[in-house]
């Protein structure tokens, strides 16, 4: 059996990670270990799962759930190997979220995994498109946001709305004029949140109740916007403005701009010069 580990993104207490197995029906399971809580999305293969919470059969669209320190095996009596997108969070990293989440009150999980549950889907798939696009910051806000969703979802309860106090308002607003002033350099959530002095996790849902969109998304339409109004005023190649407006290479800003903006960089320019 061979196991593949790329390591997606990471940061402080969490990271994110593309692991492909090519385990056979014919091979044996073995006992593996969980370095740290982990919220893993089968995204394709099927394959057993046998832990200290009980035993799944995990297909794509199912997560599975691991404690720090419990064993585990995995078998493919049914099916040849398997991807899966796997969050990993220290216990503090995740305490602080189960404190943000009404009715929760245990950090590890009762149970092994959960099924393919329709409230999943949009995280499920926005997590795989960020995995295909190397999308570090999207894959944080998406680690945050599915370690919640999880929560909650064990908890018995739904996510409450966040309702902004004035105080809260002020907070992103901080982190609003410092997307403004470095929207061309790279931006973590995790830097963002402390520019507004809290959790990673509750601005996240903060500056979601506040400005409608995620930073992530917010942050992506910054620099879209940028670089629209430098296509029309200015003669600058498009890779420089790509470069310059924050994206990591032209291929991602040729592809985000013609699927936001219906047109490819080099059209929209030619339309607005005629």
């Amino acid at each position: 059996m061979t196991l593949d580990i790329r390591i997606l993104a990471s940061g402080s207490g969490w990271r994110a990670a593309d692991v492909i197995c090519s385990a056979q029906p014919h091979d044996r399971p073995f006992e593996e270990q969980h370095e740290a809580i982990c919220i893993t999305a089968v995204t394709d293969g099927l394959f057993q799962y046998r832990g200290t919470q009980g035993t799944a059969v995990l297909a794509p669209g199912a997560l599975l759930l691991g404690n720090a320190g419990h064993c585990f095996a995995c078998g493919h009596e049914h099916s040849s190997g398997d991807r899966c997108l796997s969050f990993h969070f220290t216990p503090d990293f995740m305490e602080r979220i189960v404190a943000a989440v009404p009715g929760a009150r245990r950090l590890e999980f009762a149970r092994s995994s959960l099924p393919p549950l329709p409230e999943f889907l949009p995280l499920a798939a926005a997590a795989e498109a960020a995995r295909d696009a190397s999308d570090e910051e999207e894959l944080e806000e998406l680690a945050l946001r599915l370690a919640g969703a999880v929560t909650a979802t064990l908890a018995g309860t739904s996510a409450l709305p966040c309702v902004p106090s004035a105080r809260d308002e002020r907070r992103i607003a901080r982190a609003l004029r410092r997307i403004e002033a470095f929207a061309g350099e790279p931006l973590s959530l995790t830097a963002l949140a402390a520019t507004a002095a809290m959790s990673p996790y509750h601005f996240l849902r903060t500056f979601r109740a506040v400005i409608g969109m995620t930073p992530h998304q917010f942050i992506l339409h910054t620099r879209m916007r940028r670089a629209a109004v430098r296509l029309r005023r200015t003669r600058d190649g498009i890779a420089a403005i790509a470069l310059d407006c924050g994206f990591n290479d032209l291929s991602t800003f040729n592809r985000r701009f013609r699927r936001i903006m219906g047109v490819s960089p080099g059209a929209f320019r030619a339309a607005a010069r005629a």
